[in-house]
């Protein structure tokens, strides 16, 4: 498995040289003009590491799904994209439930896309088939909007290079062999709890 990280990292992420671009304000500006790709972990779910044995995709009973906090979290994301005025252009998200939740949530749609399903358990050949499928479909996408990604930590940290929280969200712009140039990230929402 880290091997494969390491293997995925070194394909498909440079670095930029300047780490000015870091803050949360200057990159809500950036995605104002559109053009980017935003890698955004599934909202927080219940506790957990994975999927219980024997879960199916189709049946969201068997997974570990998005807690009330998620919920709330990843509809407070789609409010902050709205209130920065980011144009989103599309919503792809792996077909775990907890990620197509998230996108439905925040950006009311959501297309299920197998190259960003969890890799938490694909073998080195699998990893490579879905990193090679997105690398080709980032190199036909032009926008005008923003392509927001909904994944898991595994694929965030295989595509970017990045450990992201729940709800947290990497910012990067598409290099022109379907590689990304991470921009910076964005913490989730902090939400308001009722004392």
């Amino acid at each position: 498995m880290r091997r494969r990280l390491f293997l995925a990292t070194a394909l498909l992420v440079t670095r930029p040289l300047l780490a000015s671009d870091r803050g949360a304000a200057a990159l809500w500006q950036r995605l104002k003009g559109g053009g980017l790709v935003v890698l955004m972990r599934h909202a927080a779910t219940v506790p957990g590491i994975g999927d219980p044995p024997g879960f199916q995709l189709a049946r969201c009973s068997t997974q570990r799904n998005l807690s009330d906090a998620g919920r709330a979290s990843a509809r407070e994301i789609g409010a902050t994209f709205r209130r920065h005025g980011v144009p989103v252009e599309r919503v792809l998200a792996s077909r775990w439930c907890r990620c197509l939740d998230t996108a439905q949530l925040a950006f009311g749609r959501a297309e299920p896309a197998p190259m960003i399903d969890s890799m938490f358990r694909d073998d080195d050949d699998a990893s490579r088939r879905k990193l090679a499928a997105l690398r080709a479909y980032l190199r036909a996408f032009t926008g005008p909007g923003n392509l927001i990604l909904v994944t898991h930590d595994v694929n965030i940290r295989a595509l970017a290079g990045e450990i992201v929280a729940q709800g947290e969200m990497v910012v990067a712009s598409i290099v022109a062999d379907g590689s990304l140039q991470v921009l910076g990230t964005i913490a989730p929402p902090v939400l308001n709890q009722a004392p």
